[in-house]
């Protein structure tokens, strides 16, 4: 058996713009975001923490590390799923991110799930 299919997350991403929150006059945008990690390998495996790579349209950078995800470590069995809904503030109309979640499988074998790249910008939807 592969690496791969014992220890393998699949990440989904939506996006959405929130107006009612944000104030473009004093440089506030702010977009919520729905992340989905579903566990399609043959092990159970728990997420421990992240750490985000942040990117608005001025290209100014910011890196954000944590445990767990909106105060939770949650444990995914094998096929589960586990989604959440976060946020994110830029200074400029739209922006970036990416990341790496870190997850430890229940056999004690540690392995990084790539969150990929999406857009937040105004006209945000699926991606």
């Amino acid at each position: 058996m592969t690496e791969r299919a014992l220890y393998a997350c699949q990440v989904s991403v939506e996006t959405e713009y929130l107006p009612d929150q944000s104030s473009p006059e004093t440089g506030q945008y702010i977009y919520a975001y729905t992340i989905t990690i579903r566990n399609i390998g043959q092990t159970p495996a728990q997420l421990i923490s992240r750490h985000w790579v942040i990117t608005d349209a001025m290209q100014q950078v910011r890196e954000v590390k944590g445990l767990g995800v909106v105060g939770e470590q949650p444990l995914l069995a094998p096929d589960a799923e586990y989604r959440y809904t976060s946020s994110v503030m830029f200074s400029t109309p739209s922006g970036e991110m990416y990341g790496t979640y870190q997850m430890v499988a229940v056999d004690g074998h540690w392995f990084e799930v790539d969150i990929p790249t999406f857009w937040l910008h105004q006209a945000a939807g699926l991606h």
